[in-house]
């Protein structure tokens, strides 16, 4: 298991193929679901295409897709990403993640989310997080707020299809580097 960071509760790690009945799972979970595509369900072929997409990140850098492994019982709670936004926004990074309801408040997104933060502005070159989600999923906007991001803007999403609560439109929240700095008292090379 490559292991690219440790939190104290989880491990963060590459994911592999292996990972696919725990990802379809995961993906078909309607509550998990709910702010992404109304619940439902997810076919094969879809997590299939996804986890190919997810593992190709890896060719590109250090940034990606990490399944979080529980540490005290080695069971899958979901996956976190960091990956870039744009190309027209060197340094800029997205911070993602999605987990099993059974790892909700349980404070494993903020954990998450913190460490990963923390490894994009010490190591990995990051000037910018943000993150999104819909307006009305108030559970991931508290984590991007315990995690330190603050609401930027709200924007119309670009779902295919609407789903209960689109109507309100996205969120988007970002920490900047210096910001971090500040809140953390941390300084980094670079």
């Amino acid at each position: 298991m490559e292991r690219i960071l440790e939190t104290g509760r989880m491990v963060l790690r590459r994911i592999t193929e292996e990972d696919r009945d725990e990802l379809f799972a995961l993906h078909n979970d309607p509550d998990v679901m709910r702010y992404l595509n109304g619940g439902r369900p997810v076919p094969a072929e879809r997590v299939d295409h996804e986890l190919q997409r997810m593992l190709g990140w890896y060719e590109r850098g250090p940034f990606g897709y990490w399944p979080a492994i529980e540490k005290a019982t080695g069971r899958f709670l979901g996956w976190f990403l960091l990956r870039p936004r744009e190309l027209d926004e060197p340094g800029t990074v997205e911070l993602g993640y999605r987990l099993h309801k059974a790892a909700w408040g349980r404070g494993y997104a903020t954990e998450g989310s913190l460490a990963l933060i923390r490894k994009g502005f010490t190591e990995l070159g990051v000037r910018r997080v943000y993150a999104h989600t819909m307006t009305v999923n108030k559970g991931s906007r508290r984590v991007m707020e315990k995690a330190g991001l603050r609401y930027v803007r709200t924007f119309d999403g670009d779902l295919d299809e609407p789903i209960a609560g689109s109507e309100h439109g996205e969120v988007e929240y970002a920490l900047d580097l210096d910001e971090w700095r500040r809140g953390t008292g941390e300084h980094t090379t670079g």
